[in-house]
């Protein structure tokens, strides 16, 4: 059966076709829920919040997008709220000093840089802490291009963003990373 089908019969209260739509999309749901809200917690929350909102408000979706894209809004959504409402310290790319954050030379002395395996388990780690220093918005952006690889045009209709907005954050946010890992590296 077609997604199109299975959305069609959920919309008109087929339990079994939501069900399956709900089964499709929930590993997908929860892995994007938890790399922007970066607790297992608040991800399983988010994943619920978004079934939820899509049970209720499954008539409103027009498929003129896929149903993940509309997935992800919905996520991005309640991830950015639940967010806002608690107090974190992020770094604030919107007053970064461009020139800094632009023009740097990102160069990493390769004596420090430990063995291949050790150095992906290293990097991931480090790129993980960086990740959860950018501010909300960005990590979104970031994500939606860089992780789950969605268009700039997708990912500015997820987020709600104009194209250029979506490509001034991302390149910000990319910037701040580079930075990020850069300082890492030369700290070792």
């Amino acid at each position: 059966m077609t997604e199109e089908i299975l959305i069609d019969k959920a919309k008109s209260g087929d339990r079994t076709a939501l069900a399956e739509l709900v089964k499709k999309y929930e590993q997908t749901v929860y892995n994007f829920a938890f790399k922007i809200c970066r607790d297992r917690d608040r991800a399983e929350n988010t994943m619920q919040e978004t079934f939820l909102s899509m049970v209720k408000h499954l008539g409103q979706f027009d498929g003129k997008s896929k149903l993940s894209t509309w997935l992800y809004r919905i996520i991005s959504n309640h991830c950015l709220m639940e967010m806002r409402k608690k107090k974190f310290e992020y770094f604030d790319l919107d007053h970064a000093d461009e020139d800094e954050l632009v023009s740097q030379k990102y160069f990493v002395d390769s004596a420090k840089i430990p063995d291949e395996a050790a150095e992906n388990s290293e990097l991931k780690k480090v790129l993980d802490e960086a990740i959860k220093k950018l501010a909300p918005e960005y990590r979104l952006v970031f994500l939606l291009r860089d992780v789950e690889e969605l268009s700039t045009e997708e990912t500015a209709q997820i987020s709600g963003l104009s194209i250029p907005a979506v490509k001034s954050r991302l390149h910000r946010a990319r910037a701040f990373l580079r930075n990020e890992i850069t300082k890492a590296f030369k700290d070792e």
